[in-house]
């Protein structure tokens, strides 16, 4: 199934696509369009010697703590297609079957998880894994899905696809979903999953070179403050 979008900026009025690939008509503007490609790289690439050691120290200290430290999962890129995202284990390995049976006794967790699709208290993040996610260390490894251009540096959050029927909006699907981004800046801690889709409309209408290193710098204050969760 392919859907049209004529205006990003219009695409949070109910709509949502939950399944197949959306074809986003082309947008004007050298930013857009190459300049935050290159910068994409160029930053990875100019950071990838303190990147580098860091990750494997970290993926070292998730090994020793008895887990197997990468993972990849499936979120949703441009267009709905789907990708498979590194990212440093926070969680033990049998976490689904865990959530569940958690959900299944705990009528406020269940629907805080409806509500935002996470969990302030999750039983399934490990010691490490706290530490990784408050500090947002767990993402550096998306900085090879930057590399291999299915994500960018500023963007939507990525999206799971089993939370594509969620999402109440279509302006996530003409952007590369970033490793950091409006929402995680704004309101990470606290809106509705469905929030989301205002964060990225707004990102995509004033997306230029300035509201990217504006949304880095701030992000850098949010990983000081360990604002993650």
């Amino acid at each position: 199934m392919t859907m049209q979008l004529n205006d990003l900026r219009d695409g949070i009025h109910g709509v949502c696509a939950a399944v197949g690939t959306v074809s986003v008509p082309y947008r004007r503007g050298i930013y857009r369009n190459r300049l935050k490609r290159v910068c994409d790289l160029s930053l990875v690439i100019l950071t990838s010697p303190l990147v580098v050691p860091l990750v494997l120290l970290l993926a070292l200290a998730v090994w020793l703590d008895g887990n197997r430290p990468f993972y990849l999962s499936e979120r949703v890129g441009r267009g709905g297609r789907i990708f498979r995202m590194l990212k440093l284990r926070t969680m033990v390995e049998d976490a689904d079957d865990i959530l569940d049976g958690y959900l299944q006794q705990n009528d406020h967790a269940l629907r805080e998880w409806t509500d935002k699709q996470k969990l302030r208290d999750d039983p399934r993040v490990t010691a490490i894994g706290r530490f990784l996610r408050k500090s947002s260390l767990d993402e550096l490894p998306q900085l090879w899905n930057v590399l291999k251009g299915d994500m960018s540096l500023v963007g939507p959050r990525p999206m799971m696809p089993s939370q594509r029927g969620m999402y109440p909006g279509l302006a996530y699907y003409g952007l590369r979903p970033g490793l950091t981004g409006l929402w995680q800046i704004s309101d990470r801690n606290g809106c509705d999953f469905a929030k989301r889709a205002e964060f990225d409309s707004a990102y995509d209408a004033q997306l230029d070179f300035a509201t990217d290193v504006v949304v880095m710098l701030k992000t850098c204050g949010a990983v000081v403050r360990g604002t993650g969760y």
